[in-house]
């Protein structure tokens, strides 16, 4: 078993750090509050900074909100870079940008650590239940070295290939979710104000080309308007800017995801960036007033 060094324990972290307790690995965890007390009655041990989260670590998880989190805590005053040991695996489970994921992980190989860029997809069900995607971006080496810590955590579990590859993964990820919460948005919204009922639009489509796991699942919080997140936005709209800032990067076009922008922002001015992205179909019926 592994000591492993955990920063980061929000909606996704906790539960996952609280998986790798379960299976018998010894964590040291930085930021510990009230609600994730009871990891440290389970056995992990308290860390005041990342950079103590780090030491004597075989292992260094970060999961946290943004890009500039990571590098907060990955290179800020008693950063967890500076508590890393030589040959140490720092594995980022966040969602950020790929251009960013590329230059931290140089910075932290220079330092003789190895890094892993790995974001999941699943949310917080997939995080409690172990099933979360997972894609991974490094050297094969290091994928095949964290590979039972990825068991723990999630079921499918692919490395996609060097560094930064697992976020342009996620990123594609994040691109397919959002445009398609936002299609059945648009497709209930002209059913409903058309006079379908929304639970029956919903039973045909899911007999149809058009089904989906979003349709099952968001499609329902549509219909019964229960917006509690889940997956909140404000956080597909900051993993939807970074899809944009890449394709800037690549001089390519992606139309639909900054139209898909675009309607979040129109959201998030209303106070809705916390509720879940499903929240995208009251969004639609805002703009088109009855």
């Amino acid at each position: 078993m592994a000591t492993i060094g955990f920063i980061g324990l929000g909606t996704m972290g906790q539960p996952m750090a609280e998986r790798l307790i379960e299976a018998g690995h010894k964590l040291q965890i930085n930021r510990v509050k009230p609600r994730s007390q009871h990891l440290v009655e389970r056995g992990a041990q308290a860390a005041d900074t990342p950079e103590a989260a780090a030491r004597n670590a075989d292992v260094v998880i970060v999961m946290v909100p943004d890009t500039p989190d990571v590098e907060r805590v990955l290179f800020g005053p008693n950063g967890a870079a500076s508590g890393l040991a030589r040959n140490a695996l720092l594995i980022d489970m966040s969602s950020i940008a790929p251009v960013a994921t590329q230059e931290f992980a140089d910075r932290i190989q220079k330092q003789g650590a190895r890094y892993l860029d790995a974001p999941v997809s699943g949310g917080e069900v997939g995080a409690k239940n172990g099933s979360l995607t997972i894609m991974i971006g490094g050297a094969p080496e290091d994928f095949e070295r964290a590979k039972p810590i990825f068991e723990v955590l999630g079921k499918n579990i692919t490395h996609v290939g060097p560094v930064g590859c697992g976020q342009v993964v996620k990123v594609a990820n994040q691109i397919i979710v959002g445009l398609t919460i936002e299609c059945i948005g648009e497709a209930f919204l002209l059913a409903e104000r058309a006079g379908v009922e929304l639970s029956i639009l919903k039973t045909a489509l899911m007999g149809g080309f058009a089904q989906s796991r979003i349709l099952e699942l968001h499609g329902q919080r549509m219909i019964e308007e229960t917006f509690e997140p889940g997956f909140a936005l404000k956080l597909h709209r900051k993993d939807l800017n970074i899809a944009l800032e890449t394709a800037r990067n690549l001089d390519i076009s992606l139309p639909n995801t900054a139209g898909t922008v675009q309607l979040m922002n129109a959201a998030l001015s209303r106070g809705l960036g916390g509720k879940d992205h499903s929240i995208l179909f009251r969004a639609l019926g805002d703009i088109s007033p009855a």
